[in-house]
């Protein structure tokens, strides 16, 4: 699941390190993704730090379940063989584009029908000391932390998941994402071609796409 969806679970939480927890991997991931940590039975004497760990858990465990859920399989399936006709000369694989536009249509319908708030989750991250961040990297293993810090002042600072409310944005979202991987991945017509797609995608979730959080909350709260 993408950052939004992840904060859906916690949203009513006031514990702003244990937000930043549910996120953390994935941030890590887009700031340098030979960046590989793995504090899930780690303890500290820092409540906070702990905090972050019990959110990284949390992370793990909402990704499990969707990623093993029918939901999923089924889903970024049928956006796979939507996307495919518009993919054609494209270096980007269908599997992989169905995958990541599930979550941001998911992230898409959270925020456009008022479930989350984007400020919210931009006002927990803010209130997390950047030392206690770092205490956490370094207690994680991460002995240079400086390449992450550079990117996530600028998530925070850009504050680019706002843009995921504007459905017609998803698919520039998506070219985002994929020019991490490879430089030019789609032509201005496959980004509109992949638009339609994605939007009438989107309709067709609008009035179902809550299951697969009542489906992991109840796991989350079945262990």
């Amino acid at each position: 699941m993408n950052f939004l969806s992840h904060f859906y679970f916690d949203r009513h939480t006031t514990n702003c390190y244990h937000v930043l927890g549910t996120v953390l991997p994935d941030l890590l991931k887009n700031a340098d993704k030979t960046i590989i940590l793995h504090p899930e039975k780690l303890h500290h004497t820092d409540n906070e730090i702990n905090s972050i760990i019990a959110g990284w858990n949390k992370h793990l465990d909402v990704d499990r379940y969707f990623h093993s859920s029918d939901f999923f399989t089924t889903r970024s399936h049928e956006l796979k063989k939507l996307l495919a006709p518009a993919l054609v000369g494209s270096p980007v694989k269908p599997f992989f584009l169905g995958h990541i536009a599930l979550e941001l249509i998911i992230d898409n319908l959270l925020l456009t029908t008022g479930k989350i708030s984007v400020n919210e989750f931009y006002d927990h991250l803010s209130g997390c000391r950047e030392d206690k961040i770092k205490e956490f990297l370094t207690f994680a293993g991460l002995k240079d932390s400086d390449v992450f810090f550079k990117f996530y002042e600028g998530f925070k600072k850009s504050q680019y998941l706002h843009t995921y409310a504007e459905t017609h944005q998803i698919a520039y979202a998506l070219k985002r994402i994929c020019m991490r991987v490879w430089h030019d991945p789609f032509t201005p017509e496959q980004e509109a071609l992949m638009n339609d797609i994605l939007d009438h995608y989107r309709e067709q979730m609008f009035d179902d796409f809550m299951l697969i959080f009542e489906e992991i909350e109840h796991k989350l709260t079945s262990v």
